[in-house]
């Protein structure tokens, strides 16, 4: 799991977001208690839980303004920002389960953003772990990358439920307790209904050096919530920390999204798939040019 692009234990339960961190869910205030509640083995009736909220959620998703079934929910945390999806995939339940169990398979999905520069798993049992090597700047080579090691484990593999749960103590910067959590239950017999959570702290440091950031190079970057609208009625995006938190996250599902995807296609379909999802929200995901990301994903690929 990556770190954030610009320099999180998962904030506190509050019964609403602020203003301006939901998009397109009315019903969703309130839930970022659910994040707590996932952070480590699941409650008993966690599958449970997940089917309910898919069915509450439903009329939400067919009006979400990603014109697809997803919903997507930040906090506007200067310490501890948290990102949330909640997604149909169009995938069976077991087919999602069997990759998504696999370390390796994460690794694969890390892989496709760009700052991350390698990713190998190790361990066996109950003590696995992602090796990554993570860059400050994507253009950075992987010998200018920060060596982590991300704790791995399925909290709960059943027939009908799956759990996943990604932890790391330190980051660069300052950056503390990440936690990147992954639910799925079944949605029918083709479809899976999931839920991914990603949080961490950032101490001193790193609030100093995205204050930085956000205030430089940063500045025109935009999150997806829409916080209101100009003049001529276009929408404008919420910015900072938030706008951070909703970017991060957003990547991370559409990492899993294409993974999942392209699991049995060549690499480089892969990276172009990634590459191209990114590019459906320049306004807040555009990075790179196709070119220079398939030649840099390629190399690194390829050493991994």
């Amino acid at each position: 799991m990556a770190p954030p692009r610009h320099p999180a234990r998962p904030v506190p339960c509050r019964r609403a977001a602020p203003r301006g961190a939901l998009l397109g869910a009315g019903l969703l205030a309130g839930l970022v208690c659910l994040t707590a509640a996932a952070a480590d083995a699941p409650p008993d009736g966690a599958g449970d839980s997940l089917q309910a909220r898919y069915t509450e959620l439903q009329p939400e998703l067919a009006r979400s303004p990603f014109r697809r079934p997803l919903l997507l929910q930040s906090n506007d945390s200067s310490s501890a920002p948290l990102g949330e999806v909640w997604a149909l995939l169009d995938h069976p339940f077991d087919a999602v389960a069997a990759a998504l169990q696999q370390p390796r398979h994460w690794c694969d999905i890390l892989m496709l953003q760009t700052n991350v520069k390698r990713c190998l798993p190790a361990g066996n049992g109950a003590r696995q772990r992602l090796e990554m090597a993570v860059a400050r700047r994507y253009t950075d080579p992987v010998e200018q990358a920060q060596s982590m090691a991300f704790d791995f484990a399925v909290p709960a593999q059943q027939p009908r439920y799956l759990a996943v749960a990604l932890s790391a103590a330190q980051g660069p910067l300052g950056t503390q307790n990440y936690r990147l959590r992954f639910q799925a239950v079944p949605a029918g017999e083709r479809q899976t209904f999931m839920h991914l959570s990603y949080a961490y702290e950032m101490g001193l440091a790193a609030r100093m050096a995205t204050s930085v950031y956000l205030s430089s190079a940063g500045k025109d970057k935009v999150g997806f919530s829409v916080t209101g609208r100009d003049e001529q009625g276009r929408p404008q995006y919420v910015r900072g920390m938030q706008g951070v938190a909703e970017r991060n996250t957003m990547r991370y599902f559409l990492a899993i999204d294409t993974f999942l995807d392209t699991a049995s296609a060549p690499i480089d379909a892969r990276l172009r798939r990634f590459h191209d999802a990114l590019e459906r929200y320049p306004a807040q995901l555009h990075e790179t040019e196709q070119g220079e990301y398939l030649a840099m994903k390629r190399r690194e690929t390829q050493a991994n």
